[in-house]
């Protein structure tokens, strides 16, 4: 019964940034904090990238027909920490992340 109370406790790490080499780079550095800790880790899995698309008109008052697009890429990964010890919260909090990357963690 202890073995599946155990087994049950785990952190999800959810990485979401607009460049996606930043993104896989702190997700390198997190899993291989978690592996030198000892605990056992599953991930990254990529998630599916959202795209966001605007138009703009191109000028306010004249040629309506022409526009310009842009669109906005969100690249998400995320990675599951199964049994996590002290140590792993240790080295988590010692890992130096790059800016531009967002981090959500939930036990």
């Amino acid at each position: 019964m202890q073995k599946n109370a155990q087994q049950k406790h785990k952190i999800r790490i959810r990485l979401r940034g607009f460049d996606n080499r930043l993104v896989d780079q702190a997700a390198a550095d997190i899993v291989e904090a978690v592996k030198r800790s000892g605990t056992r880790v599953t991930g990254p899995v990529p998630l599916p990238t959202e795209i966001e698309k605007f138009s703009v008109n191109r000028s306010p008052h004249t040629h309506k027909k022409s526009a310009e697009q842009f669109e906005l890429r969100t690249h998400k990964r995320m990675i599951d920490i199964v049994a996590p010890d002290t140590d792993t919260m240790d080295a988590l909090k010692k890992v130096n992340l790059p800016s531009g990357v967002e981090i959500a963690v939930s036990v």
